[in-house]
């Protein structure tokens, strides 16, 4: 609170302009429409899209009784997800009043909201004419059914065929492109049972201004075929892109493929970068925990939040042995876990020293509950310090429209020093680290805003919790800035540092290297505490010079060794990354001397690197949409808890020692698919793009009043399917889909399988937002953005909606945060 009173008096920040930092240019048109971004379509709601001058989409949002019941509108789809649709010619469609023959008809239907506290099931319904004989330019379309057996005469499908209607086959980064980055547009879309869109390529495509049309730049269409994915027919192989990377004049565009259409308007402009980092530093402010949220650096206020001292437990808190108990069930699947499962307090290898409540306030929410584990704590502590230390210009980022803004200290290391303060508050007397902060009487405080949130207790320690605060503290206690600025803090950090490690040391002498460990959750599971360890060997030599710790760094890791690959391929996953990434720059950034590392070792951490960038940008290569999708997801049909800009860090990374002009372009691909330039327009960072999620796995969200959900909190990307214990819908919402996610052949296709609704494998962690604001914070530092001061701007809003008259203030300034 000290810090935001401060700040308070120096920055008067409008919540108006923070809202319209946010809104891209699209959200100022006709709110009527089906297509608003910020309007949940209505049961009923109908629209005509024009697709191509040969192809329409007519879309009926319907919707359905609980099960056992059936659609009643457009249910073409038996129960066996066999279809039976409309013949051609139950549909009279005319151009200018003059009749074109339908040639055949397809289909496709999902689910696109349900909300989880209560019914409330909309399902998108999508038929597609195909004409025999193209549209022309400029005509007025109608669609009817003149037995009217599928749609009343209430209900009007009809358009215009204007050359810059919005078409959403085309996909851009509704926010923007930055006018030195590359700039990419995307154009393909899905059809259900008629598979993919045929592009019309041999036009190319023009950039256009928005305002009127006038055309200023263009180019060819380049066929951006998917690889990876082995049922038939392949998707994603009717994908084209169009660069206009040479353009560089801001301003407001479309772009327009001819005979299509136009995508929605987006900026070209130097604030872009800027406006993904404010974002997600904003998302981390929400995150925060110990503090309140309030004006003028968010709408999505709260008052202070768990500050009252947590429990030790005991044998005597059922809920918190229960959790336990489910927590390790699984313990014996490994063969290396020889410790005795730690089913309850009592079970625990290192017993509670302090007994009385302890202050573990601070740090951040992990994820969607209000829950802390150390493990993700250390994660997000050593990206944002890593970015702070060896990203070039970030340690001088102090505008990001935090609380601390403006102090002349780096925004991304306050807010790891807003996490470190309350990881050091985490360890016991005997030097062991608590595993997590947790609520005291049940799994989730999933019915409360965070002030009003439960009684919470400590979970036991165990190695590699302990292993990972070790290796954070130590790493942002030796960070050349920290020190600087914060020399005191720094000293008790290293301190506690070394004090974690003799208690893992005693806990090795005592039961054994694998002995001394005990699974808790999942979370530090995949290695036991090899990896924790090997990174805080790492950070403890790096903060001090001792060799002893390099010595058993090396003991017990190779870099090159692929055992070390989570899966067997994911490289520089958890501690393993942290000191391989730490190894590889810390002469760089200078934490020590290039003398005292060993060359060897060295260069197997720095290849490393660079062989995860290159995986990035491989599969971001062979993805049709430019996003770094795992190709060893692909046969496999699995996705879930994957997010675009957190697979950049180790790219960012990479281009910190080889600025290659593909890690870059991978990079923003990346951003642009988060930011709508993706199959379903969809934006999957909040507070940003046309077309946002309202239903997202997020406590807050779920109990605050507002439509929207806080600002800069990240969605997964991509998803295998819909979740199926949801009170109101069951399997319902799976039932719905049509073709079906997990049919084998011609399924729904894999990027365009989504819904506004609550899923678990969308939700994020902590050390997600951290990576992605430091790649997005990279970019940033690559722009004119990078040391301009924070300041406000005039705006105004209503009801969530910025008004036409806030717009005066120009969204270009908006994007720059400057007035």
């Amino acid at each position: 609170m000290f810090v935001f009173n401060a700040f308070r008096s120096k920055v008067r920040l409008r919540l108006a302009l923070y809202l319209l930092v946010l809104l891209p240019p699209a959200l100022f048109a006709d709110p009527s429409t089906i297509d608003q971004p910020l309007s949940m379509p209505p049961v009923g709601a109908a629209s005509l899209k024009i697709l191509a001058p040969d192809l329409l989409e007519l879309t009926l949002i319907t919707t359905k009784a609980p099960a056992p019941s059936r659609p009643t509108n457009w249910n073409f789809v038996a129960a066996n997800f066999q279809y039976l649709l409309p013949i051609p010619g139950k549909f009279l469609v005319t151009a200018d009043g003059l009749p074109v023959v339908v040639q055949s008809v397809g289909f496709k239907r999902r689910p696109i909201y349900a909300p989880l506290r209560k019914r409330d099931l909309r399902i998108g319904n999508y038929l597609y004419l195909k004409l025999s004989s193209p549209l022309a330019d400029g005509q007025r379309i109608e669609v009817k059914n003149p037995d009217q057996t599928l749609w009343s005469d209430s209900v009007q499908y009809a358009g215009n065929a204007d050359p810059l209607r919005l078409n959403p086959s085309i996909h851009v980064n509704q926010q923007g492109y930055v006018p030195a980055f590359p700039k990419k547009a995307i154009v393909g879309y899905f059809l259900g049972n008629l598979g993919e869109m045929e592009i019309p390529s041999e036009g190319g495509f023009k950039l256009v201004k928005s305002d009127s049309g006038d055309v200023v730049y263009q180019g060819n269409l380049v066929l951006r075929q998917d690889t990876g994915y082995t049922f038939s027919p392949l998707p994603y192989q009717r994908v084209w892109e169009a660069d206009f990377s040479s353009f560089t004049t801001p301003g407001e565009y479309k772009l327009l493929v001819p005979r299509l259409g136009a995508s929605a308007p987006f900026r070209i402009d130097e604030g872009v970068a800027a406006c993904f980092a404010r974002t997600y530093a904003l998302g981390l402010y929400h995150q925060r925990c110990g503090t309140d949220n309030q004006l003028p650096f968010t709408r999505h206020t709260h008052d202070d939040c768990h500050t009252n001292k947590v429990e030790v437990p005991t044998m005597a808190f059922t809920i918190v042995n229960k959790e336990l108990a489910a927590f390790s069930a699984d313990y014996s699947n490994n063969v290396r876990h020889t410790a005795p499962q730690l089913k309850d307090v009592s079970s625990s290898l290192y017993p509670f020293v302090n007994t009385a409540k302890l202050d573990v306030s601070g740090g951040h929410h992990d994820a969607g509950d209000y829950s802390k584990y150390t493990i993700n704590s250390a994660q997000l502590i050593h990206s944002l310090v890593f970015a702070v230390d060896n990203f070039n210009g970030v340690a001088r980022l102090d505008n990001l429209g935090i609380p601390e803004s403006g102090d002349g200290i780096s925004d991304l290391l306050q807010e790891a020093k807003w996490e470190a303060d309350f990881l050091a508050k985490m360890q016991d007397a005997d030097g062991g680290f608590y595993f997590l902060v947790y609520p005291r009487n049940r799994a989730y405080e999933d019915n409360v805003l965070p002030d009003r949130g439960d009684p919470q207790v400590v979970f036991p320690k165990n190695t590699a919790a302990t292993a990972a605060a070790v290796a954070a503290l130590a790493q942002i206690a030796s960070s050349p800035l920290f020190k600087q600025v914060y020399p005191e803090v720094a000293a008790r950090y290293l301190a506690q540092a070394r004090k974690g490690w003799d208690f893992l040391q005693a806990a090795f002498a005592q039961f054994g290297r694998d002995g001394a460990y005990q699974k808790i959750s999942h979370y530090g599971k995949e290695f036991m505490h090899d990896d924790e360890v090997a990174w805080a060997a790492a950070e403890l030599f790096l903060a001090t010079g001792d060799h002893a710790f390099e010595s058993d760094l090396m003991t017990y890791f190779d870099p090159s060794n692929r055992a070390t690959l989570h899966d067997g391929w994911i490289r520089l996953f958890g501690g393993y990354g942290g000191a391989i990434r730490s190894y590889a720059f810390s002469a760089r950034s200078g934490r020590i001397d290039a003398g005292q590392l060993n060359s060897g070792y060295l260069a197997k951490c720095r290849a490393e690197i660079f062989a995860a960038a290159d995986d990035q940008t491989r599969f971001s290569r062979e993805d049709a949409y430019g996003s770094s999708f795992p190709d060893p997801n692909k046969p496999r049909r699995t996705a879930g808890w994957y997010f675009s800009l957190d697979q950049t860090f180790d790219i960012a990374t990479a281009y910190q020692l080889d600025a290659r002009s593909e890690y870059l372009d991978t990079i923003v691909r990346n951003m642009n698919y988060e930011a709508g330039a993706n199959p379903l327009n969809v934006s999957f960072l909040t507070g940003i793009g046309n077309k946002r999620q309202r239903e997202i796995v997020h406590q807050y969200a779920l109990n605050d009043r507002r439509v929207l959900p806080p600002s800069g909190i990240p969605l997964g990307n991509i998803q295998r399917g819909f979740q199926t214990n949801l009170a109101f819908y069951g399997s319902e919402l799976t039932g719905m889909a049509f073709p079906p996610d997990t049919a084998g052949s011609a399924p729904y296709a894999p990027y365009d399988i989504w819904a506004d609704t609550y899923n678990v494998t969308t939700e994020f962690v902590h050390p997600q937002q951290g990576r992605s604001l430091g790649s997005v914070a990279a970019l940033m530092c690559m722009t004119a953005l990078k040391d301009q001061a924070w300041s406000s701007a005039s705006g105004s809003a209503n009801h969530d909606r910025v008004t036409s008259a806030a717009r005066t203030t120009g969204i270009s300034a908006a994007l720059l945060s400057a007035r």
